[in-house]
């Protein structure tokens, strides 16, 4: 598939998202099945929250007061508040989103909630409006699979971090093989299947974009409730997947949370 062709997809699928509040990659599960508290859903603004994630990288990255994070395809802000309240007024979040309409309820939220440490910013994560050196901590939230350069995004995530600098991901990634017809849909790229790397590769090109001390913190199958899903069941439809193939996906589909640290 032709980079542009997926980028086009992405940004009108998750544009239109933003409109209508319908699911995304995160539709296979409510917020708090994937790692989300009740009192973290409560505290972000309403409208925040799209079930898009995978995961809840805020969770697992150890924030600390003053720190400065990027939150990459920051969607609505649900990562983005929920970082800016632990760095608190002495720190500072910045949201990186591609799509308008996504930056548009983005800032939104900001502004009706009064956060004064969180801006959200237009780009791509392959070449993000960061200067050097700028960032304690990355986190991003089932985003980087829809990337058709991954290797660009970790080089990116490397440059503006700050020496000793945290990344930290919750993402989709392959345990095995998809079929190809599936891999070279556009609907499911955007679904983010037909994106997903191998774990294999997903976790060569953080090493070779300079990353260090590399863990796997966390690794779980995604349930195959997730093909009842409208969207899903959109790709299932157009694509005449059989129950085996459906099958044979779900297992070879996981959700992966993992931290690495610029040396």
């Amino acid at each position: 598939m032709k980079e542009e062709k997926v980028r086009k997809a992405v940004r009108e699928r998750y544009g239109k998202i933003a409109k209508t509040e319908t699911c995304g990659c995160g539709c296979t599960s409510t917020s708090q099945q994937i790692g989300y508290s009740k009192n973290e859903l409560d505290s972000v603004p309403e409208g925040a929250d799209l079930n898009l994630g995978c995961g809840n990288p805020v969770a697992l990255a150890s924030l600390k007061e003053g720190e400065t994070v990027i939150d990459l395809g920051s969607g609505g802000g649900l990562d983005s508040f929920l970082a800016a309240k632990k760095v608190g007024s002495t720190g500072k979040v910045i949201g990186v989103d591609m799509t308008a309409e996504m930056l548009e309820r983005a800032r939104a939220n900001c502004k009706k909630s009064g956060y004064k440490n969180v801006e959200f910013r237009l780009g791509e994560i392959e070449n993000l409006p960061v200067a050097d050196n700028t960032a304690d901590v990355i986190i991003s939230n089932c985003v980087i699979n829809l990337s058709t350069n991954k290797q660009r995004v970790f080089q990116e995530a490397y440059r503006v971090l700050k020496p000793k600098g945290r990344l930290m991901i919750s993402d989709i990634v392959l345990l095995g093989n998809i079929p190809d017809k599936v891999k070279n849909n556009v609907l499911a790229y955007v679904g983010c299947i037909a994106g997903a790397e191998k774990k294999d590769e997903y976790i060569k090109e953080i090493k070779q974009a300079g990353f260090q001390q590399l863990q796997i913190l966390d690794e779980t199958h995604l349930p195959e409730v997730m093909f009842d899903q409208p969207d899903a069941k959109e790709i299932i439809g157009k694509m005449n997947l059989t129950k085996k193939e459906i099958s044979e996906i779900a297992n070879d589909v996981v959700s992966m949370k993992i931290s690495a640290v610029k040396p």
